[in-house]
């Protein structure tokens, strides 16, 4: 049949539908070698005129970590406490927060580099001109997360440091100019991927 997917795009699609966001991982290191081919894959993102917003950092050190979870924890429990949260479950999720980002194998900020933008005079298209560098730096972790799945490994995309952008980015040393946009977790999974509810075509798909 002449619509049918050729063998190479049947294996793509099956790749790209089966790839599931994974918060539990083996006590397996992640070899450098692998971790590079994904970084470099990430590279490819398409992004707005070609400027490649995107900057990873690589969060190795336990001190580093730590010191990461205790500013994003501080203002996580003051927004909690203010939704009316009781203290149990705050504590609850702060544990919960605490063991992922612990024990992940590799934890990867991911930043937007505001310098990559062109200055405009007047705010309407500065303001689109940062959103196009945001929604590039976002096709760069959506590579990134592919490209784990194609190596074996799994992976989540946390938004935590959107909520406390300035105390990552002192905790991390980040130059001035790089904007913490996510925290992407990876490693060998140990756990199975749940099932994904999804909407039908018919509900996010607009002809006109």
């Amino acid at each position: 049949m002449k619509d049918s997917p050729s063998p190479r795009a049947r294996w793509a699609h099956r790749l790209l539908r089966s790839r599931r966001s994974i918060r539990r991982f083996q006590n397996r290191p992640v070899p450098r070698a692998v971790l590079e081919r994904i970084l470099r894959t990430a590279l490819r993102a398409p992004s707005a005129h070609n400027r490649q917003p995107w900057r990873f950092v690589l969060v190795q050190s336990p001190a580093r970590r730590e010191a990461l979870i205790r500013v994003l924890h501080q203002a996580w429990q003051r927004d909690m406490e203010r939704d009316g949260l009781t203290e149990a479950e705050i504590q609850t999720r702060l544990h919960r927060s605490r063991v992922r980002l612990m024990a992940a194998p590799v934890l990867l900020c991911l930043c937007h580099d505001t310098r990559t933008e062109d200055p405009y005079p007047d705010p309407r298209r500065q303001q689109a001109e940062r959103l196009m560098g945001v929604q590039s730096v976002a096709l760069a972790g959506l590579y990134l997360l592919l490209a784990a799945h194609a190596e074996g490994l799994a992976g989540v995309w946390m938004c935590a440091p959107l909520f406390a952008p300035e105390a990552v980015r002192r905790t991390l040393a980040l130059p001035s100019s790089w904007e913490p946009q996510a925290f992407l977790l990876l490693g060998y999974p140990a756990q199975r991927a749940r099932p994904k509810c999804l909407r039908p075509l018919s509900q996010v798909l607009l002809e006109r």
